[in-house]
């Protein structure tokens, strides 16, 4: 199995290092014809206007659009999440347009700067009991999620911090940043089942 992760800009080498130390084979995926060979992408976290910009440039937007449709994994972290987002609450209108694909509607940074920084511990049922440690910087809050969205974790004020639909996955934190891996592995059983079935 090989994993891509969006390297046009951002946090990429971070995840490319977890995927690495979970033994898949990672790829910088930073042209349309290179997710071919794929079987899930990660898009990390960044400055999405910037990333929109590229895929727009090198042509990754229409083909992710046509590969999920087909049931291709992709995971949206931080500003990936916002790349994915059917609708940006709070964006400029001259701003490139996301990717639209999760019935979920994304403001950027929600949560402040840079300063306000913070780490949380999440109630993820899909993970298990354990809590998950959770890295949130510069965050998007998800404000709705409307089915087939499904919520699979809320901060303790309600705030909706991660999102699945079908083969997409959303999370407004960064979880490349801390040791634990269980949601890279939760992705990974995701792209397992596409290539089974592909």
């Amino acid at each position: 199995m090989k994993i891509g992760v969006l390297a046009l800009q951002g946090a990429f080498a971070e995840h490319i290092c977890v995927l690495e130390r979970l033994g898949v084979k990672a790829v910088a995926v930073r042209r349309a014809e290179e997710l071919d060979a794929l079987s899930g992408l990660i898009i990390p976290g960044g400055e999405s206007t910037t990333m929109l910009k590229l895929a727009g440039i090198y042509h990754l937007d229409e083909k992710l659009k046509a590969l999920s449709a087909k049931g291709f994994p992709i995971w949206g972290t931080c500003a990936g999440a916002i790349l994915l987002a059917g609708e940006v609450g709070n964006t400029n209108p001259n701003m490139p347009a996301g990717l639209g694909l999760m019935k979920i509607v994304v403001r950027r940074n929600a949560f402040g700067r840079q300063v306000d920084s913070f780490e949380d511990k999440l109630k993820v049922p899909a993970l298990g009991e354990a809590p998950f440690p959770a890295v949130f910087i510069r965050a998007p809050l998800i404000e709705s999620a409307e089915p087939p969205a499904e919520v699979l974790a809320r901060l303790g004020n309600g705030a909706i911090v991660a999102v699945r639909q079908d083969n997409l996955l959303a999370t407004s934190f960064h979880p490349e940043l801390g040791l634990d891996d269980r949601f890279h592995c939760y992705f990974l059983k995701m792209a397992e089942a596409y290539q089974a079935y592909r």
